[in-house]
């Protein structure tokens, strides 16, 4: 019915075929001028994870605003004042962008300790390093050694400050409620335009303060931004790259124009109208997707070469029928193995739904409905081109034998033994090196050193505190009011009265007790840098009170009268009273070569348990290391579940096809013992999985089956003909053998293109997988023979 209606409708109508084709194109070519990227932090979380609703709801009540930070290290001493004039000159040209909110610098740090006057008075007109009057040696010794500022605003040497640049809140954001999805999208859309527009601006600006000193760009903004810039530029690398290699790879292989054109169309075609059913459906590309146009041609070319080359063997084999009977003859041929062979890859990018990671279950459709339109594309562009292409042009002049594809016949036929013991050692190496597998990642050593990215972040981490936030919530008891008097001190003078606020009795002993005990153990800890609470603001108090303790009445007092500027710049972010909850913010060094990050928040969820007594209803962990450690785990249990979804399934698809448990077996061990062996040497090497080399095993199988189908699907057909086991595995191994070896080629070094990406996941990607697929084209081509004449699946030679 099928090839009925093929013959019938596609290959005999051409015309009709090529006008439809071209209608398609043009339309889905203009839907393509949708097509998006995205680099927001949501495509690296796990979609609907409980811990980012939660996280959004701790910044929404301790207050959280949109920044950038710079890393500013001046070539003079950090309070010279050429340093400081540059510093200031600095903060007022960024200030002065429109889309600045503040800027905050070692500069704007109130000096408390900088005079003797009474502490009432200096609470009420503080100094800062940057008014005139001040002892600058003194006040950056107390910003040096103050608990809040000390690695956070200024490194400990004392060489390297942080500036802070407040970003304002985009008013389209605030209009997102209540807008449709599209509109949604729309205003995303111009907030990353205006984005990448402030990122330009803020980098002239330091362009012009290059002489100064070494500044570098941070934080989130500047991040999803240049993730934008990666994701352009490996789409049009990877794209223009695997497409110039394919041409090559193509005129090696077949020298004739004829099967440059062919081929490349149909490459061309399927792209263009996958970008356009892209843009049609929404979905965004992100850096985990980006390599979806150079897998969509290398995938394409592979069906090509497989249909092109049969189609020569063909046209050489009978050379009395016509172009349209070879045409007709070779569609009938290589329609169901590649068929068998799509399917099977789309179960392999379709096992990646299963990941609960956002980016990689969209790429997991992406690539599906991709294959699809590769397939039809190729079925329906190929033989229609061929129908109109000259028929002196359609053959290939000069036609040579592999050396390669007759050396690895001659070592399955003559060294059977040694292919097995070769086997056995790589299935010991992969199960040691598989044993060794760990998802311990850190987000900076995504990018190359080279970029600001990396320059930045490292210095933040190993000069500012570190990068990854981490928030530890302790929730107390319900409210109790204390009123004590009686402690003499400095504070005595300012009153005590009752008012309708009664905010200050608050604090009670037994919690500044343990939010100082918390604080101090989570600061002990060698994984994590700077640590903030209300307990580095008690510290402070201390030291002014002239390293007097403060009574708990004290602090009330002092919250009380305390200045609503200083007060909510440095104690509302660390207490919510309205709450009954203090907040302990930290950052983790993630550069840290041992860093374990699963293991650290096990041993703090343990420890505040077994430690301070609290149960798990009294604290709760939140923050960018929850999320992202989330991210892992999911990332270790997506692996095990997708690799054992995809083998399950591409031999339940063999068992199908073949109708030969034997044969199966047979079909699916030389891939399965490839994937497996790339995992091992991830493993030994000790790269940690991430959110693209998770997929590699899953992918290899998927794509490297391919090869398996169309040598056994060959080999059946060979052997009903010649009924010999030896002259079947030569005959297959210079026929579809040359196809295996070519488009296996052409996919490894497809995947080297990526080595060009600045996303160290991608360049691992494209490695591994690349390996991967060489090794699983020499298991097809050596294995899978071998296995093929000691079992005999298909009967005794006659």
């Amino acid at each position: 019915m099928i090839a009925h209606f093929y013959q019938n409708i596609i290959l005999k109508n051409p015309k009709a075929i090529f006008v439809f084709l071209i209608i398609a194109i043009l339309s889905f070519g203009y839907y393509s001028k949708n097509f998006r990227l995205d680099a927001s932090s949501e495509t690296l979380l796990i979609e609907g994870d409980p811990d980012l609703a939660y996280l959004k709801e701790v910044s929404e009540r301790y207050g959280s605003k949109e920044f950038l930070i710079l890393t500013y290290t001046p070539n003079e001493g950090m309070v010279t004042d050429s340093s400081i004039n540059n510093l200031l000159s600095l903060k007022y040209k960024i200030q002065s962008l429109d889309w600045v909110h503040s800027v905050i610098t070692l500069l704007d740090i109130p000096l408390l300790n900088n005079s003797d006057a009474p502490l009432q008075e200096r609470l009420d007109s503080f100094k800062t390093l940057k008014d005139e009057d001040v002892d600058r040696n003194r006040g950056f010794k107390e910003i040096l050694n103050s608990p809040v500022f000390r690695n956070f605003v200024i490194s400990e040497d004392g060489k390297t400050s942080g500036i802070i640049v407040n970003i304002k809140q985009s008013q389209k954001l605030e209009e997102i409620e209540n807008k449709s999805k599209e509109e949604v999208e729309l205003i995303k859309d111009q907030i990353k335009k205006q984005n990448h527009q402030n990122i330009l601006e803020i980098r002239q600006v330091i362009q012009s303060y290059e002489d100064v000193g070494k500044i570098y760009l941070g934080g989130i903004p500047m991040i999803a931004d240049d993730m934008m810039t990666f994701i352009k530029s490996d789409i049009i690398v990877f794209g223009l790259g695997v497409l110039l290699f394919i041409i090559a790879t193509l005129w090696v292989v077949f020298r004739n124009l004829l099967w440059i054109v062919v081929p490349i169309s149909s490459c061309l075609f399927s792209v263009i109208i996958m970008m356009g059913l892209l843009g049609l459906l929404g979905w965004k590309v992100t850096v985990i997707s980006s390599n979806f146009i150079a897998l969509m041609l290398i995938l394409t070319m592979a069906m090509n070469i497989h249909m092109s080359t049969r189609f020569l063997q063909l046209k050489k084999d009978f050379p009395s029928k016509n172009n349209f009977e070879i045409i007709s003859l070779t569609t009938s041929k290589m329609f169901w193995p590649i068929l068998y062979t799509v399917l099977t890859t789309i179960f392999a990018f379709l096992s990646l739904i299963f990941s609960e990671i956002k980016p990689i279950i969209d790429f997991g459709w992406m690539m599906t409905f991709g294959l699809i339109t590769s397939f039809i594309i190729t079925f329906t562009l190929l033989p229609t081109l061929l129908n109109f292409a000259p028929t002196n042009n359609i053959t290939v002049k000069k036609e040579q034998k592999s050396k390669i594809t007759n050396l690895l016949s001659i070592i399955s036929l003559n060294n059977k033994n040694s292919i097995f013991l070769v086997t056995g050692i790589v299935i010991i190496f992969s199960i040691v090196g598989i044993s060794k597998l760990e998802v311990e990642n850190s987000f900076i050593n995504y990018f190359d050193k080279n970029t600001e990215i990396y320059r930045g972040m490292k210095l933040i981490d190993e000069e500012l505190g570190g990068t990854t936030p981490l928030e530890v919530i302790i929730k107390f008891p319900k409210k109790e009011k204390v009123k004590k008097s009686g402690e003499d001190d400095e504070f005595d003078d300012w009153g005590d009265e009752e008012d309708a606020n009664d905010e200050k009795y608050w604090f009670t002993k037994d919690k500044i007790d343990l939010i100082t005990s918390v604080h101090n153990y989570l600061d002990s800890l060698p994984e994590i840098g700077k640590v903030l609470s209300f307990s580095s603001i008690i510290e402070v108090a201390t030291q002014l009170n002239n390293n007097k303790p403060l009574g708990t009445l004290e602090m009330g007092v002092l919250y009380s009268k305390i200045p609503e500027s200083i007060k909510t710049e440095i104690i509302d972010p660390y207490l919510s009273i309205k709450d009954n909850e203090a907040r302990i913010s930290l950052r983790i060094i993630d550069s840290q070569e041992n860093l374990r990050r699963n293991d650290l928040i096990n041993k703090i969820n343990f420890d505040l348990k077994d430690k301070f007594g609290l149960e798990e209803k009294d604290y709760k962990l939140a923050g960018v290391l929850i999320l992202f450690n989330n991210l892992l785990q999911s990332l270790f249990k997506s692996q095990i579940l997708t690799l054992g979804l995809v083998m399950i399934g591409i031999f339940s698809m063999f068992i199908i096809l073949f109708r030969n448990i034997k044969l199966s077996l047979i079909g699916v061990v030389p891939n399965f013992i490839a994937a497996f062996f790339i995992l091992g040497i991830i493993g030994l090497l000790g790269i940690p999985l991430d959110m693209m080399t998770i997929t590699i095993a899953a992918i290899t199988i998927g794509i490297a089956v391919d090869n398996s189908i169309h040598y056994i699907y060959r080999f059946k057909e060979e052997f009903n003909k010649i009924k010999d086991y030896n002259k079947t595995l030569k005959t297959c191994h210079s026929t579809v053998g040359v196809a295996i070896l070519n488009t296996s080629i052409t996919i490894v070094f497809g995947f080297s293109i990526l080595v060009l990406s600045k996303f160290i996941p991608t360049i691992y990607f494209g490695v591994f997988t690349g390996l991967a697929m060489l090794l699983a084209m020499i298991s097809v081509l050596t294995l899978l023979p071998a296995l093929i004449l000691i079992i005999k699946p298909f009967g005794k030679s006659s």
